[in-house]
């Protein structure tokens, strides 16, 4: 029996943690000094971020609020897998396509400290400067840093970014994120990331955006096109980082984003990463099935098949918060979920915005386990479950790929990436997890 479930207004789980923990005196760690080529990761929700909402949400209102987000996110996705453009329709509210997780850069001579949000599905860097019409944030200066300089349109990088076009002084381009236009100047200037610097980095200086799915701050591909950090640093960093992404849950929301091969893990499984060269930007794996509790559920193969003509497949993305699975693929999960939770007690099962599995009395939840190439990743409840504050309602934080978009693709997402050490050795061409509790 499903009936759709009505919530009271009680503060999510993430906004009573940090209440309670700011009348008992904790300091969030804003200022920790970052190593080597270690970087902290931030959920925009941390105290320690300018992004964070102004008010505190329901419970209801802060997971709606998320899936909102994502469907904007999952447009995204649809555009580079369909290359073109699809733009999300709000209804009524606003949607910011913003990334989940943030790390803090600093740009130019002498530095300007910037966030940057994490994208593996992006590749060129943008940064919203002085003068910028839309943009809402702390803006970098260009004329208070001696490295800085335009590109102009004569240079290689200038037919690598989308829709060029030769300014006065400088290459200029614009592009489409979600619902957003954005217009900006391709220039060069040296970008240090923990104590790394990085002279001559090319990225694009918004000059101008529209539309509410622009990221409030800056941005920091993590793709493997030609102008992603990965490309522009090959010597640096050898094509490879990792990163570790904290629970919503946490005080601090501090993670780490791991530039480089050296200190990574040496214990960790890898699968394959699959090439589709009409995306190369995005990290394809190849999904072959996955286990609810004991039991191999039934998929059919076509749902998991990569294909890179029409870019089905399975990828990893850092900005997507919960994982959404092809019809066919996520019905299995969810129908042997439900079975194996509410087992002889017929349990009703109660549905929140996207998410149909919902249960308004405690539960037992069978783990997860992705099955891929050559290595399993087991689900433990903490990256599967979202629970409220009030009451005991909890849901299962996965859901259906949204029939508005193109629904061939798998999105293994962020939360059921929380507390994994994720490694991309794009040399090797493979993608590690391994278990990594990285919540302070």
């Amino acid at each position: 029996m499903e009936r759709t479930l009505s919530f009271s207004l009680s503060l999510s789980p993430l906004f009573l943690f940090l209440v309670f923990s700011l009348v008992q005196g904790q300091n969030p760690k804003c200022d920790t000094q970052e190593h080597g080529s270690t970087l902290q990761v931030f959920h925009v929700f941390s105290p320690c971020s300018p992004f964070r909402p102004s008010k505190a949400l329901s419970w209801e209102e802060s997971v709606l609020q998320l899936q909102a987000k994502d469907q904007a996110r999952l447009q995204f996705l649809a555009s580079l897998v369909a290359g073109r453009s699809v733009v999300p329709v709000a209804s009524g509210r606003q949607i910011i396509q913003s990334p989940t997780y943030i790390v803090k850069a600093k740009i130019g001579t002498p530095p300007q400290t910037l966030l940057l949000a994490m994208d593996t599905s992006n590749d060129a860097a943008w940064i919203p400067c002085t003068s910028c019409d839309g943009c809402t944030s702390t803006l970098f200066s260009p004329e208070k840093s001696t490295t800085f300089k335009n590109v102009n349109c004569g240079a290689p990088q200038c037919n690598q970014v989308p829709n060029p076009s030769c300014g006065s002084s400088s290459c200029n381009f614009n592009f489409t994120y979600g619902s957003s236009t954005i217009g900006a100047n391709l220039v060069q200037d040296t970008v240090t990331l923990a104590t790394d610097p990085i002279p001559g980095y090319t990225f694009g200086c918004v000059a101008k955006t529209t539309g509410p799915s622009t990221p409030p701050q800056g941005l920091l591909g993590l793709g493997r096109g030609p102008l992603s950090l990965l490309s522009q640093t090959q010597n640096l960093y050898q094509s490879t980082f990792s990163y570790c992404l904290p629970s919503f849950k946490s005080l601090n929301f501090s993670g780490s984003l791991r530039l480089g091969p050296v200190a990574q893990p040496i214990r960790i499984k890898y699968t394959p990463l699959l090439k589709n060269p009409r995306r190369s930007s995005l990290y394809y794996v190849n999904l072959v099935a996955i286990r609810v509790g004991r039991k191999v559920v039934d998929i059919p193969q076509e749902a998991l098949a990569f294909n890179p003509v029409t870019g089905a497949g399975t990828i990893f993305d850092s900005g997507t918060v919960f994982s959404r699975l092809v019809a066919p693929a996520y019905v299995a999960v969810r129908d042997e979920f439900r079975r194996r939770v509410g087992g002889k007690a017929n349990l009703t099962v109660t549905s929140l915005g996207g998410f149909d599995t919902c249960y308004t009395v405690p539960i037992v939840a069978p783990t997860i386990t992705l099955m891929f190439s050559g290595m399993n990743v087991t689900l433990p409840q903490d990256n599967i479950l979202i629970h409220s504050s009030a009451g005991s309602t909890t849901c299962l934080a996965m859901a259906s790929a949204p029939d508005n978009v193109n629904s061939v693709l798998n999105v293994i997402a962020n939360m059921q990436q929380q507390n994994h050490r994720v490694l991309f050795d794009v040399p090797n061409s493979r993608l590690g997890v391994a278990r990594e509790v990285c919540t302070k």
